[in-house]
């Protein structure tokens, strides 16, 4: 693991690393990555790119997990658009490898590239869990519910030996602090001990991410993550442990699978979701030059459809970065994605609650709570 160099500019965010050079940026498809190269880089004045002139392919990067070293791991935003003031995201990059992942240009402020480094440059908080116990200690700290995977997926492939995810669910539940959690990966199910305990006093809801039903689509879109079925199982195998578990229809990509909505919830509905939401794609900065490359490789035959529908539901732009409209776009097709959506969720009986409580917080956690009682 290499730990990247602290500037004084930088604050707490990892600066260049001296072992690093940026990759490439055209690059042919390659096995379980989404993105085939790297765009731009919108801070960098100089881009390299790669020249082969043997006609062969290059071969999948391997995945390198880098050390961060930030000094706090509370995150903050406005938005009004999302259910929480406050996330925790363990790993920066992810894995998954999905070409629409909007968070794809926070890598850029490292340095690299919002395409393949993305998902094989993978930023590993080693001490997120010792970070957080000292931020929920805090007399600063206002108990509130925080989000695993504001930002990339916190049960992504690394997680299964790392355990940071679980190591935080942890220090959450010895402080009885609530949270939301997002993932498209079936690994959560390993941690539904802990998740059962949270749920006993409303202390956490799920949200498994499904695009599509079709492991071909799935395989494409996301490629690391688990399939389609295997999410539906997760979501079963979070019901039966009684922890509140939803569907997330992310993202709706018009012209490509916004037509499953329907089937999408009915199964869901069937696994066990109690409830359910939905996110239009966006394709902010790199975005939408890996996801317009993804199509183009991909998709060919479709692409200028697809692009055609997203740009009738951004008001001719590829992206809107409104609070309101981001999410859910505007206009006549995303007014019909959005009846569509209700309706299905109606009829599957989705439109419930995810709500989460803190009204059983305790700063100083279970030891010091027991401690009290000698």
């Amino acid at each position: 693991m290499i730990e990247f160099e602290r500037s004084e500019s930088a604050g707490d965010r990892p600066g260049r690393s001296k072992e690093y050079i940026a990759d490439s940026t055209a690059l042919p498809p390659q096995r379980g990555r989404g993105a085939g190269g790297n765009p731009a880089n919108r801070f960098d004045r100089i881009h390299v790119e790669p020249w082969r002139d043997d006609g062969e392919e290059s071969a999948t990067p391997g995945t390198a997990y880098l050390r961060d070293v930030s000094r706090s791991i509370i995150a903050y935003n406005t938005s009004p658009d999302i259910l929480f003031d406050a996330s925790i995201n363990p790993y920066r990059g992810c894995e998954h490898g999905c070409p629409y992942c909007y968070a794809r240009p926070s890598h850029e402020y490292f340095g690299l590239g919002s395409g393949i480094d993305f998902e094989s440059k993978i930023f590993v908080k080693e001490n997120a869990p010792e970070l957080l116990r000292r931020e929920l200690r805090s007399r600063s700290w206002k108990p509130q519910p925080l989000a695993l995977s504001g930002v990339t997926d916190c049960y992504q492939p690394v997680e299964r030996s790392m355990q940071l995810t679980r190591r935080c669910l942890k220090v959450l539940l010895e402080h009885r602090n609530p949270c939301y959690i997002v993932t498209k990966n079936h690994l959560i199910t390993r941690d539904v001990d802990l998740l059962k305990q949270m749920a006993a006093y409303d202390g956490v809801s799920v949200f498994i991410s499904l695009s599509t039903l079709s492991d071909e689509l799935s395989g494409a879109l996301e490629p690391r993550a688990s399939r389609p079925r295997r999410r539906l199982e997760a979501i079963r195998t979070l019901r039966e442990a009684g922890t509140p578990v939803g569907v997330l229809c992310a993202p709706i990509v018009p012209g490509l699978n916004d037509q499953e909505i329907p089937a999408i919830l009915a199964e869901a509905a069937k696994a066990g979701a109690a409830f359910t939401r939905y996110i239009l794609l966006r394709l902010p900065y790199a975005v939408k030059d890996v996801f317009v490359r993804f199509l183009e490789k991909r998709f060919p035959t479709r692409k200028d459809k697809i692009l055609h529908h997203v740009q009738d539901v951004r008001g001719g732009a590829l992206n809107v970065s409104q609070f309101g409209e981001r999410f859910r776009g505007h206009g006549a097709y995303a007014k019909q994605i959005e009846n569509l959506f209700h309706v299905s969720a109606k009829k599957y009986g989705l439109l419930g609650d995810p709500a989460v409580s803190a009204d059983h917080f305790r700063r100083e956690g279970a030891l010091a709570a027991q401690q009290m009682l000698w």
